[in-house]
């Protein structure tokens, strides 16, 4: 599956911002204004202001609303969520070719808040996803303390884990150790 560079970044940013949320044991990173700076500037969002906690509020409703469209049962659940999430954030395609990154497609509008700005451009990130008739690309970590977002881009759709060197080979080990228990056992 062929993704340009810039629907890449924005599905890196989705997934990284979906992980942000309170699971499995882990508190929210996105706790505080702080944390959203944080956040802003580790994916280099462009065009980002001030920030308060409205913003926070905002930044962590879009979240929510990504963890639908990955949990969506079928491309069309996922595509009336991902057509409500783009609409509301007031989309305006423009091509710019800022900071020495080649031409690419702003989905934002120009002074557009971080959460109408990561609700256009990754929601059209995950639309390119859904087009290309891939959402089931779109998955959660099969670990069973774990449910981390992922986009599942290898060749033949088979990673059932974000991390291979961590949840996958943790699972992989405890796997082994049972069938080695029930050898000696028998």
């Amino acid at each position: 599956m062929l993704i340009p560079h810039d629907t890449r970044i924005a599905l890196d940013t989705v997934v990284d911002l979906m992980n942000t949320a309170p699971e499995g044991g882990r508190g929210d990173a996105l706790g505080d204004v702080a944390a959203l700076y944080a956040f802003v500037r580790s994916h280099e969002i462009s065009g980002v202001g001030e920030l308060g906690e409205r913003d926070l509020r905002a930044v962590r409703d879009v979240r929510d609303r990504f963890a639908d469209v990955f949990g969506a049962p079928d491309a069309r659940t996922a595509a009336e969520l991902i057509n409500r999430l783009v609409a509301a954030a007031g989309t305006t395609p423009q091509l710019t070719d800022h900071d020495g990154y080649d031409w690419h497609v702003h989905y934002f509008a120009p002074g557009a808040s971080v959460a109408d700005h990561l609700a256009a451009d990754c929601g059209m990130a995950l639309a390119f996803i859904v087009v290309a008739g891939e959402q089931d690309r779109l998955r959660r970590c099969e670990a069973p303390d774990c449910g981390r977002a992922f986009v599942d881009l290898s060749r033949n759709r088979s990673r059932r884990y974000c991390d291979s060197r961590t949840c996958g080979n943790r699972l992989h080990v405890a796997a082994y150790r049972a069938r080695r228990k029930e050898a000696a056992a028998g």
